[in-house]
């Protein structure tokens, strides 16, 4: 059972080149598992942790609905974004600058196989992570990701999460709004919930957040939640 977890910080890079990067680590674990149930030398799998900064991008989940994207192809050029229907759990989200996303690509056989679990540890990470900087996140019922101020009129999400997996091997995961301008979520109707705002980090503590103070918090409390051996950059 392999605890370790490979760092890479892919720093600024394509969502749709980030998703075939995601996809082709998942396939080398998922191929390794194959091999071992064929063999009686075993491998062990890897676990990678990617943290990434994208430009503007809007992705709607395998669920989602395309009327939640409220602009349309010209509109998109004209804002310098991109969009595409991808292979995660959820409806629509925006990716940026400014915003940190991260994509565990587990093979959660190295730590346990309950995907609830799973989601819950990584909405756990993001609450314990915004808390170090006086932001109370909580969950709302039937709403995955992180959210502040959930059964008020001001419930507004910080965080947005959606995944896949394939033979207990996890792709996709969270985006934590830090410094993003949050104008660009006006042309959506964020992760298909109505009525209900997003906020980032900056916009709740009038100021700009370090974002690799921010990333080495997560990676502690990651690290803490899935009892990581260490976390190896790579």
């Amino acid at each position: 059972m392999n605890r370790n977890v490979l760092l890479k910080d892919l720093s600024v890079k394509d969502y749709k080149d980030t998703w075939d990067y995601q996809t082709k680590l998942l396939q080398e674990i998922v191929n390794t598992k194959i091999e071992n149930r064929r063999n009686d030398n075993k491998k062990d799998t890897e676990n990678y942790f990617l943290f990434v900064e994208h430009p503007h991008v809007y992705t709607l989940g395998k669920s989602g609905n395309l009327s939640n994207l409220l602009l349309n192809e010209k509109q998109l050029a004209e804002k310098g974004a991109t969009f595409y229907k991808i292979n995660r759990g959820g409806d629509i989200t925006y990716h940026g600058p400014g915003q940190i996303v991260g994509y565990p690509i587990l093979d959660l056989e190295n730590f346990f196989t309950d995907i609830h679990k799973y989601l819950r540890f990584l909405e756990e990470v993001i609450i314990l992570t915004i808390a170090e900087y006086g932001i109370k996140g909580t969950r709302s019922d039937g709403e995955t990701g992180v959210w502040l101020d959930v059964g008020t009129p001001f419930a507004r999400k910080i965080c947005a999460m959606g995944i896949r997996s394939s033979r207990w091997v996890t792709m996709h995961g969270f985006a934590l709004n830090a410094n993003v301008n949050l104008g660009y979520f006006d042309n959506i109707i964020p992760c298909g919930i109505k009525g209900k705002a997003v906020t980032s980090m900056e916009a709740e503590l009038g100021q700009k957040v370090n974002i690799n103070e921010v990333k080495s918090k997560i990676l502690k409390h990651f690290k803490e939640l899935f009892e990581v051996e260490s976390f190896i950059n790579s």
